[in-house]
């Protein structure tokens, strides 16, 4: 199995500093972004049991781009390039007690933006020799992992990139062992971090300018509080976590997207064309530069 690209040295304060004043972050916006502190790693659900029922996780579109790989393993990487990421997630009940034996499913698009398996998808994007970019019969960046004794399924991935209309995320399902579908749901990511790895390193810079936030993403804005990771550096990159509050007798909704096909035969739609993305996005894209942009990143921000 490739191994995952090797971690790129962590930037200094004063580095970052810099950076963050050349995309417009300055002042008030630096001082919010220094709260954000790297959060702890939550406690292990086992813990303790919650004295109150926890807020089942948002159920959100699966997507046009899902299919069951068949790749059980912790490490969904197969050598893409990007910043190593360790993604944790703590799969519950609403009394908090681990919910073992049930499986998590994670896929996620690649530093540029594509995920694995498809051609021909949404926001048109061309290979070096100008042809449109085919991952058929690819299955990098899925796989599933079985939940634990503690509760928690454990991925070693890299940092999603983003596409056009829709905020950086993560997709998952947490199924039973008979492959029914609790949770479908979507993990989002802080914006104030993935616009400096998408501006600083070249593996995710596009020419584009990302429209679509965390703060004007419909599904995530419909979604709310349960669907947001919290991030947090390691030496090895960063670690990315997220509670799961599952009912086990729950069903996810069906999705309205055709069959899906191994890797090889992308579904398509009626016309011969792969179905467009579910809408997510908001009806203004957020602005391009300066204070109002730092303002659109950074949650809590009045400027």
């Amino acid at each position: 199995m490739p191994e995952s690209p090797p971690s790129p040295p962590s930037p200094t304060s004063a580095t970052r500093r810099r950076h963050l004043l050349a995309l417009g972050l300055g002042g008030a916006s630096l001082t919010a972004l220094a709260r954000l502190a790297p959060a702890a790693e939550p406690a292990p659900a086992a813990a303790a049991a919650a004295t109150t029922p926890l807020p089942l996780t948002a159920q959100t579109t699966e997507g046009p781009y899902y299919f069951d790989a068949g790749k059980v393993r912790q490490d969904i990487t197969e050598g893409q390039p990007g910043v190593p990421l360790e993604v944790r997630f703590t799969v519950v009940d609403v009394q908090g007690r681990p919910l073992a034996g049930q499986r998590v499913d994670l896929w996620h698009c690649n530093a540029a933006g594509v995920y694995s398996g498809y051609d021909g998808q949404h926001d048109g994007q061309r290979d070096d020799r100008g042809q449109r970019i085919s991952t058929r019969g690819q299955t990098f960046l899925r796989g599933s992992q079985p939940v634990g004794a503690d509760g928690v399924a454990m991925f070693r991935t890299i940092y999603p990139g983003w596409y056009a209309g829709r905020a950086t995320h993560l997709h998952m399902k947490v199924l039973d062992p008979a492959g029914r579908a609790h949770l479908t749901t979507q993990c989002f990511l802080p914006d104030a971090l993935n616009e400096y790895l998408y501006t600083q390193l070249p593996a995710y810079r596009r020419r584009q300018v990302r429209g679509t936030l965390n703060s004007n993403d419909g599904i995530a804005l419909m979604a709310g509080e349960t669907v947001l990771g919290a991030v947090r550096e390691a030496r090895h990159g960063y670690v990315a976590t997220l509670t799961l509050v599952v009912n086990p007798a729950g069903t996810a909704p069906r999705e309205g997207f055709p069959d899906h096909p191994p890797p090889d035969r992308p579904p398509l739609s009626g016309n011969g064309q792969r179905p467009p993305p579910p809408p997510g996005q908001g009806e203004q894209a957020a602005p391009a530069a300066g204070s109002a942009r730092a303002a659109a990143l950074i949650p809590g921000v009045r400027l």
